[in-house]
């Protein structure tokens, strides 16, 4: 296969606003591609490398000089061939072999094959094509069930693999694929609710009711002697987490796979500020580091309120009555507090009590409904004093008077569930401290897409959440809703866009009643 017929599917994605034309698309060039290149063609449009880093930044791409080719010749394998080499290129002589590498693989590109493999390289492919939608586009290629896709795909945790699987064997190789113990499976979300009676009215009052903690989500795994800990995002810190690991792997049982928080606790075991758990998963936050005095401030303690495998038997598809059962045997001590089958006025007071500890709000959870791996499904819902939603930071104004030269007021997107852009809903320059002035000021010229005198616009990469008191139909913005009174809690470090909440959540918010009087242009 031609690299050009990947870029042509790419732009065409890029131009449409519609999923199913997205689908569509990609579907074609996937059955085209057939198991031979499907791997590579799948990661690429999902704006991902195979190789993963593969040391091919701004930097040593600018170094290149050379002439974009006339005529199309560049395939598939041949590229993926040069960025497997790329990836492999370490020692000395590595940078001038790297830059002759690039060289050769750009000189043989056209100009828009060029375009293509520079913003794949750096990251910065952004065409629509959300992993949802392409699985999307793997199960109509292979005519398969989408659902089959999906569970494939967050059970190897590599839509690529799936897809191959899906064009060489169908349903039935798709089935075939299981939870692995020491590979992480994308974590089950949960959807903002509006109420803890409509919640509670919702699940037929069949429901655990949680603290809502303001830790870091956590996912762990062990096997025998050996654990493994795992982010919302996948990444493994397991060698910055001893106290966690020591934990687990004291757990009595042979084999685990847990899903929770972790917090740092002061004294009094009330929780620490966001910010300083997340001290313990990168160097840097958003505002001013706290000052940690002792070792001891920083140990994270779990709360587990999921247990997902133990000892050789999954749970993904029981319900949560049953996984809660199997989490209080292996690790009771550490559950994340539960109230279960509570009458409605029970219900309230623990949400009470959770505000009392100094926790967020509740989790209101079916105890019917299976773990839904990667989805924000309603079996889930988090119920706070006031609405909070995590959005898309598209662009930022320059401050004035004593916020001159500071980037200021945030322009602030929520995600397309049709893998679009982000759609915009509102501005806010409210809760922003001095310290994240600063570190706005110094952090979005890196997430740069362009400017204006008085704006910079961003490439949507960076997640805050913010508090609001609701939203208001608006045609202001293309969404047509808007937030009211909207201010800033806190950037989210641990979440990517796509955890973000979409303009369908915001839009939920809206009173009972109103009709958004504009959308965005989504085709379905």
């Amino acid at each position: 296969m031609l690299l050009s017929e990947v870029v042509a599917a790419s732009e065409a994605v890029r131009a449409t606003r519609s999923r199913k034309a997205k689908i569509t698309t990609l579907a074609a060039l996937v059955g085209r591609a057939g198991p031979v290149a499907a791997a590579q063609v799948v990661a690429w449009v999902s704006g991902e490398l195979p190789q993963g880093r593969v040391g091919a930044g701004w930097r040593t791409l600018a170094a290149v000089e050379a002439e974009p080719a006339a005529t199309a010749t560049l395939t598939v394998a041949a590229v993926d061939a040069t960025l497997t080499e790329l990836a492999g290129t370490v020692g000395a002589g590595s940078a001038a072999r790297r830059r002759e590498l690039l060289g050769s693989l750009l000189a043989a590109a056209t100009a828009a094959e060029r375009d293509f493999l520079v913003r794949l390289l750096t990251g910065e492919l952004r065409q629509g094509a959300l992993a949802a939608i392409v699985a999307e586009a793997v199960a109509a290629a292979a005519e398969v069930p989408v659902a089959a896709v999906r569970r494939a795909a967050m059970l190897s945790g590599r839509l690529p693999v799936t897809a191959v699987a899906a064009l060489t064997g169908g349903a039935a190789a798709l089935a075939e694929f299981r939870l692995e113990v020491g590979r992480p499976i994308q974590p089950m979300l949960a959807a903002p609710g509006a109420t803890l009676d409509g919640a509670f009215e919702e699940f037929g009052g069949d429901v655990s009711v949680e603290h809502k903690l303001d830790g870091a989500r956590i996912q762990v795994h062990r096997e025998g002697s050996q654990v493994w800990v795992f982010t919302r995002t996948l990444r493994d810190i397991t060698a910055g987490v001893p106290e966690l690991v020591r934990l687990v792997a004291a757990l009595p049982c042979e084999s685990v796979v847990l899903d929770g928080e972790t917090l740092a606790l002061t004294d009094s075991g009330r929780p620490r500020p966001f910010q300083e758990t997340m001290s313990r998963f990168a160097t840097v936050e958003p505002g001013a580091a706290p000052e940690i005095t002792s070792a001891r401030d920083l140990l994270l303690h779990p709360y587990f309120f999921d247990c997902l495998h133990l000892d050789g038997i999954d749970f993904l598809d029981a319900p949560l009555r049953e996984r809660r059962a199997a989490l209080l045997r292996v690790a009771g001590q550490h559950a994340i507090p539960a109230l279960v089958d509570p009458d409605a006025e029970s219900a309230a007071e623990y949400f009470d009590g959770a505000l009392a500890a100094g926790h967020e709000g509740i989790m209101i959870k079916s105890l019917a409904a299976p773990y839904a791996a990667g989805r924000r499904g309603r079996g889930w819902q988090k119920i706070k004093p006031t609405h909070t939603l995590d959005l898309v930071v598209l662009g930022a104004e320059w401050g004035y008077g004593r916020r001159t030269g500071y980037l200021s007021n945030l322009h602030l997107g929520a995600r397309d569930p049709a893998g679009g852009e982000p759609i915009m809903v509102g501005k806010t320059f409210k809760g922003l401290t001095d310290a994240l002035l600063q570190w706005q000021t110094a952090e979005f010229p890196q997430h740069e897409r362009s400017r204006n005198e008085h704006t910079v616009y961003l490439w949507p990469e960076l997640v805050v959440e913010v508090a609001l008191d609701g939203v208001q139909a608006s045609p202001r913005y293309p969404g047509g809703v808007a937030l009211r009174f909207a201010r800033v809690v806190r950037y989210r470090p641990d979440k990517t866009p796509a955890h973000a909440d979409t303009i369908d959540a915001v839009r939920e918010l809206l009173p009972e009643g109103l009709v958004v009087s504009a959308r965005s242009a989504v085709e379905e």
